[in-house]
């Protein structure tokens, strides 16, 4: 049984080495507002990242976010997701909130998982965007931290792979 564990424990530790490394050679933003919009819109156009394990297409949406949401991850969140593992450093989450016509984009919101960011919430750095890029909120949000930690146990995210 020892060594049932000892194999684990090598495994998982070899998994997040892979998922992390895929991610290393990218250079990635500072935790800013600005910049993050210009690597998930210019940089990285988050449109063409796969969705969230689980949440292809629009999905219902409720408050704070639209009636109706499309969730992008970055190469580095669907490959710890698929793998059951916790979302590492350099991890980016984007939602698309829509309203109740599903097609009017009303905000962008992405998380961005940045290592010694903000420990105390998870390290994320949230922000919310107009959808014409206009930075709305950025940093460590109240708002988003106050309702996101009910998932505190589940890396602050509620969106969990299907």
């Amino acid at each position: 049984m020892k060594r049932f564990w000892i194999a684990a424990a090598a495994l998982a530790t070899l998994l997040t080495i892979q998922i992390v490394s895929a991610g290393m050679h990218e250079e990635m933003p500072a935790p800013d507002g600005e910049a993050l919009w210009s690597h998930i819109t210019e940089t990285h156009d988050y449109n063409t990242w796969a969705p969230f394990p689980g949440y292809e297409g629009m999905y219902e949406g409720k408050s704070p976010h639209g009636a109706y949401l499309k969730l992008y991850a970055n190469d580095i969140a669907v490959k710890a997701a698929e793998q059951g593992m916790p979302l590492p450093d350099r991890a980016i989450l984007v939602k698309e909130n829509y309203a109740e016509d599903r097609e009017t984009l009303a905000a962008v919101t992405p998380m961005y998982k940045v290592e010694g960011y903000n420990p105390e919430a998870g390290d994320w750095f949230w922000a919310k965007y107009g959808p014409d890029g206009k930075v709305m909120a950025e940093g460590k949000v109240d708002g988003c931290i106050k309702c996101h930690s009910v998932k505190k146990n589940q890396d602050y995210i509620f969106s969990q792979p299907r």
